[in-house]
């Protein structure tokens, strides 16, 4: 027979009752949606790694201050999403890890498509960081994760159409910046 996990309110309560293990599920739970959104904020592999570390740390140090344990999820995005905004601003130089975002498509054909390729994603990704912490945000969570606006309302606590204004802006800037590779 396969043992449930407990749920989100269950394993913050077994945490905050003393069982540091328990705090493991929510790790194992959360890890891998929190690092894409790090990774595609910061462009940086190890800068989403660390911002994750991060989020976890102060996610158990500040547990007791979740106000709705069911809904730790989004209390630890909300976590990642103002670490990430730190990062940002502490950054000096913005530049990309082509290594971190990794191709746009299969890297097989003859080198020239290689390298055509590679300058698409590089100039992609430049488009991408020269946007506004908020509209990077925005445009990543709508069209590179999928969220609805409803849910990224819900997690970065604004307004829907503050967040369609965002992402409409987002878009637009970003056709501007690639418009020599229509």
């Amino acid at each position: 027979m396969v043992r449930e996990e407990p749920s989100d309110a269950e394993t913050v309560s077994a945490v905050l009752a003393g069982d540091r293990e328990a705090y493991g599920i929510l790790v194992r739970r959360y890890k891998d949606v929190l690092y894409r959104y790090a990774e595609r904020m910061t462009g940086r592999a190890d800068d989403a790694a660390d911002v994750v570390q991060r989020t976890f740390i102060r996610g158990f140090r500040r547990l007791d201050r979740c106000r709705d344990p069911e809904r730790v999820g989004g209390w630890l995005f909300r976590i990642t999403v103002n670490l990430c905004k730190d990062q940002l601003k502490g950054r000096a130089k913005r530049e990309v890890s082509l290594e971190a975002v990794g191709p746009l498509t299969a890297t097989r054909g003859l080198p020239e498509a290689r390298a055509e390729r590679a300058e698409i994603r590089e100039q992609i990704y430049r488009a991408l960081q020269s946007l506004s912490d908020e509209q990077r945000e925005a445009f990543v969570l709508k069209h590179v994760e999928g969220w609805s606006y409803e849910e990224m309302a819900e997690k970065l606590e604004v307004s829907v159409s503050a967040l369609k204004m965002r992402v409409h802006r987002a878009r637009d800037q970003l056709q501007v910046l690639l418009e020599d590779y229509r």
